[in-house]
């Protein structure tokens, strides 16, 4: 129980006084200072009388005021220790003082630790500046999709360029994606003005503003519009393997629980930030125009170089003085680490149990598809506008969540190759089902081909995400201990290659079978064309690992967030 703490301040000690706090005595210009924390169970220390004649004191007691550990607390001690220093008998009172203090209740904690059991937390991780900026680039991503769909307005009525043309464009678009372990490469080795991720997030940043500006007021031709969109790309892909890296470092050493639920922060964001942007970019599109878009679009990509400072990196110390500080890409240094990592993955790629199922990953990705095609007939053929497809668009985004969600829920214990086949056979039928979209039978069963289009998208969408997720599995499967990050970074971007070339041959077909922006005779037979060939790469379903339930169940807390 609490006793109450009194000031006690004597001018002359004649009195026998108990100082819990402070105790202040003025004798023959000689002062001593005391403190003492004293409990009821301290028994009282006897103080030597002075003669009466001299006694002046006076007591003034006042409640205790609330302690600052930080500085008061600290103030005193050190005052009590100067003035110990001078008198003898002081530092005979700063033992005893000391001694009985020592039984005391241990004081709180002091500001500045432990913060992390105050932060709040998200998707249960801790909202650390660290983790902030690893969730606002991941929603930076998503938030970016604001201009995709301008991206494709523009392309068709502004540049007036046919759907092969644009299939074209769109897959030379994904290039970036393709070396994502070069940049890996790059910023583990050659840290710019002291840092390897800071540094690098605030140059994505500043590339991304840069070109969608140069899409806002100065693009006026496919080729400049091709360039542009691929420096948007990149600076994407470069900031996706800087955060990608700070994601695996945080992961390092953490529990299955705590890495999950870090990537589900990060996957978390990134939807969040796609679902609004697929809310406001068909309406921004019909309102202001696509120029008006690519501008709005230019400020997001400064968010990722402004959150760089949130960061918390140690700064590389620079060499010696009178030693040049070498940050060239052609160092001696870097060129031996480049060539070891390379020698190190590709002794990892050529193993028989990793090519073979990477090497069905790049097929099953290759085939052809008609997405340029049916964008082009549905908004010149059916008339659907802008703001209509951005809330196609934003059905489609809800739906890859639940794609993800059908996955966990239902299939991730299950063979990856039952998931192959099963999804590639039922996605091979519903995709069948645009050929009913362009034939107008949807709207003699008596469905408007607004809600058809939309039925249409969410369950293919669904099935699509479903389906991914078993490649996202395999590849993380794949990757041996000691270069995880590495190998998958190279196996996603062999995933990423084989869709760009599926969609150069879908604009191949296109261009073969005469489709252009207003004829679309043979739409129907380049659809029925692409789904079959999605069922080429079953026959080597061989080429993948044999799975036990129990296996699968182990690989698949940490790798949701890159189905994005």
């Amino acid at each position: 129980m609490a006793s109450l703490n009194f000031f006690s301040i004597s001018i002359s000690p004649s009195q026998i006084t108990l100082l819990p706090f402070t105790f202040l005595s003025i004798n023959n210009g000689r002062r001593r200072l005391a403190i003492a924390a004293r409990s009821h169970r301290v028994p009282r220390r006897k103080i030597r009388k002075r003669p009466p004649d001299r006694d002046m004191s006076s007591i003034v007691s006042i409640p205790e005021l609330p302690r600052r550990r930080d500085s008061e607390e600290s103030l005193l001690l050190d005052s009590r220790i100067s003035v110990a220093e001078g008198d003898t008998t002081s530092n005979t009172d700063v033992e005893e003082d000391r001694d009985t203090s020592s039984i005391r209740t241990q004081p709180p904690p002091r500001k500045g630790r432990n913060l992390s059991s105050t932060r709040s937390k998200f998707y249960g991780v801790e909202l650390s500046p660290d983790n902030v900026a690893v969730a606002m680039v991941y929603f930076v991503q998503g938030v970016l999709g604001l201009a995709r769909l301008a991206v494709s307005f523009y392309l068709k009525d502004d540049l007036h360029l046919d759907p092969a043309e644009t299939a074209v464009i769109t897959g030379l678009s994904s290039l970036p994606w393709l070396v994502k372990p070069l940049y890996g490469f790059i910023s583990d080795s050659v840290p710019l003005f002291g840092y390897r991720r800071r540094s690098y997030l605030v140059l994505s940043g500043l590339l991304g503003a840069f070109s969608w500006s140069l899409m806002a007021a100065f693009v006026d031709s496919k080729y400049s519009a091709a360039f542009c969109i691929l420096l948007g790309s990149l600076s994407v892909a470069f900031s996706d393997v800087v955060v990608d890296s700070m994601v695996v470092e945080r992961a390092r050493g953490e529990s299955q629980s705590v890495s999950g639920s870090l990537q589900s922060l990060c996957w978390g964001s990134s939807a969040f930030g796609g679902i609004v942007s697929s809310y406001f970019s068909g309406s921004l599109v019909e309102s202001y125009g696509v120029r008006f878009v690519f501008g709005v679009t230019a400020l997001l990509p400064l968010i990722t170089s402004a959150v760089a400072v949130l960061v918390n990196e140690q700064r590389v110390v620079r060499p010696a003085s009178g030693q040049k500080e070498n940050i060239t890409l052609v160092s001696p240094g870097f060129l031996q680490t480049s060539k070891q990592n390379m020698i190190q993955l590709w002794g990892a790629i050529k193993q028989p149990n990793v090519f073979l199922p990477t090497l069905f990953i790049f097929l099953w990705q290759a085939t052809p598809h008609s997405d340029s095609a049916m964008f082009y007939f549905t908004t010149n053929k059916l008339g659907f506008t802008p703001e209509f497809l951005g809330r196609v668009k934003l059905v489609t985004s809800i739906a890859s969540l639940l794609g993800v969600g059908l996955y966990n829920g239902f299939l991730k214990t299950v063979p990856l190759r039952k998931i192959f086949l099963v999804t590639t056979i039922f996605g091979t039928g519903l995709g069948m089902t645009q050929v009913i979209l362009v034939s107008g039978f949807n709207r003699e069963l008596g469905i408007s081909d607004e809600w058809f289009a939309i039925g249409d998208s969410l369950i293919l969408t669904v099935l699509a995400q479903a389906s991914f997720m078993p490649v996202l599995v395999l590849a993380a499967r794949l990757c041996p201990e000691g270069m995880e990050a590495t190998l998958f970074a190279t196996l996603m971007s062999i995933s990423n290659g084989g869709s760009v070339l599926g969609g150069l041959m879908g604009a191949g077909l296109t261009q073969v079978f005469g489709i252009t922006k207003d004829s679309f005779g043979n739409l129907s037979t380049l659809i029925i064309l692409c789904n079959l060939s999605s069922l080429l790469p079953l026959p080597l379903l061989g080429l993948l690992p044999k799975d036990s339930p129990d296996t699968l169940m182990k690989d698949d807390a940490d790798i949701e967030m890159k189905s994005n």
